[in-house]
């Protein structure tokens, strides 16, 4: 790990885990693509508020990026790549953009916690994401649904 909070926390986490001492070692990421909603989610992770995130499956197919599996650790951080917390993978579904409903909507927990702010917010972020591919999204789309729990500290 080239991240030297991440790499200390992923550390004090195995001193107290020895049964996870051979289990790959964690993605590092900020969610989303600014400072703001990096650092709101990361907090929303930390207070175990936030228990789901989304991606989409054409942009990780862009570029090359495995989508979670079940049992995956990640180490969240903020904006500055300060770790915050590490999560585990506990479910991941792949679904049409257009069959996401209010329960997982909740589960991400941002905004109001509607599935309206959460289809605009993601959808303005698939936006972005997909366009430095020269793609754009569509209601049929497959988003990429990861559930996790928080798991230290």
């Amino acid at each position: 790990m080239k991240n030297a909070s991440a790499n200390n926390m992923w550390g004090d986490y195995l001193k107290n885990h020895l049964e996870d001492v051979f289990h790959e070692t964690p993605k590092i990421i900020h969610f989303y693509d600014n400072e703001f909603a990096a650092n709101e989610s990361a907090k929303l992770v930390k207070n175990g508020i936030k228990r789901a995130t989304s991606d989409s499956l054409l942009r990780l197919q862009q570029s090359e990026e495995k989508h979670a599996k079940i049992g995956d650790f990640t180490i969240v951080t903020n904006w500055e790549g300060e770790a915050q917390c590490i999560i585990e993978t506990t479910k991941v579904k792949l679904k049409p953009f257009f069959s996401i409903d209010e329960e997982y909507a909740k589960l991400e927990a941002e905004g109001d916690k509607s599935l309206t702010h959460w289809k605009k917010v993601y959808w303005d972020y698939f936006t972005r994401e997909l366009a430095k591919f020269g793609r754009k999204p569509s209601e049929s789309m497959i988003v990429v649904c990861q559930e996790f729990v928080k798991v230290y500290p």
